[in-house]
């Protein structure tokens, strides 16, 4: 089993922390063809993001909940954290958003940080669940 280091929000009281930076997806209306085009990408580049404090990057712990792509190659993620105070609070979003605008053919990405539905340890995937020792 992997130890959890501290502040790591998987079973963590919430505390009072700074709002995560958040974009509205409002405007972003999905086009079929552009996002059959660049989701998958998209995803790709997002594998490569991972929670500073537990090894496992931020889709297989299931922190992204939409990869939206309209006609104009504008990409919008809905993503969560593990806790409100998660400590990376305000380095993912960020992070997520460069990754996915990297993506060649993405004219413009947008994060909406969400919290419902909350995030819990049902999110992850199977594979993150048993690099973590929680089967």
């Amino acid at each position: 089993m992997i130890p959890m280091p501290f502040g790591h929000g998987l079973d963590e009281p919430e505390a009072p922390f700074e709002q995560a930076p958040s974009e509205s997806l409002a405007d972003i209306v999905p086009d079929p063809a552009k996002t059959a085009e660049l989701q998958p990408q998209v995803v790709a580049a997002l594998k490569s993001v991972y929670d500073p404090e537990i090894p496992i990057n931020i889709c297989e712990l299931g922190l992204i909940y939409d990869v939206l792509v309209d006609a104009g190659a504008r990409v919008g993620i809905r993503m969560t954290l593990t806790a409100p105070a998660c400590p990376a609070a305000q380095s993912l979003p960020v992070e997520v958003k460069q990754k996915a605008a990297s993506v060649p053919g993405v004219a413009e990405a947008k994060v909406e940080v969400v919290w419902d539905p909350p995030w819990t340890k049902d999110r992850m995937s199977e594979a993150a669940k048993l690099q973590l020792g929680l089967f």
